[in-house]
């Protein structure tokens, strides 16, 4: 990784790859989760018929991404990160959007970029 950030010339002060996402997520994660998307359904109950049994699996990645956001970049001065991608045929809406929220609350600053899925970098090796 530090390899291919001094060919793209980002300067950076510290550099720490992250393995642990398999663990699993906390209960006040998932808590936290089941009471944004409780808020949004008592809100708007006709709007849609929201599955987030069919999406498990991505909802507790990005909680476990929020813990690990959380203990690792709670002091940084700006996070930058890969917006995730939506889905509009499988993913509903408000899951993503609550995804989002879950992403950014109480952290500092946050960039979340996406790119139109074409290579805009050129290095020589």
């Amino acid at each position: 990784m530090a390899d291919l950030l001094s060919k793209f010339r980002i300067k950076y002060s510290s550099l720490k790859m992250i393995e642990d996402m398999s663990k699993p997520i906390y209960p006040e994660s998932k808590q936290m989760f089941d009471c944004l998307v409780n808020q949004y359904l008592t809100k708007h109950p006709t709007s849609c018929n929201i599955d987030v049994d069919s999406v498990q699996a991505k909802t507790n990645r990005h909680l476990r991404l929020r813990e690990l956001l959380l203990e690792h970049s709670s002091s940084a001065t700006l996070v930058i990160m890969s917006l995730p991608m939506p889905r509009k045929d499988i993913l509903p809406a408000p899951i993503y959007m609550t995804w989002l929220e879950i992403l950014t609350r109480d952290m500092p600053p946050f960039l979340l970029m996406r790119g139109n899925q074409t290579s805009v970098l050129t290095f020589y090796s």
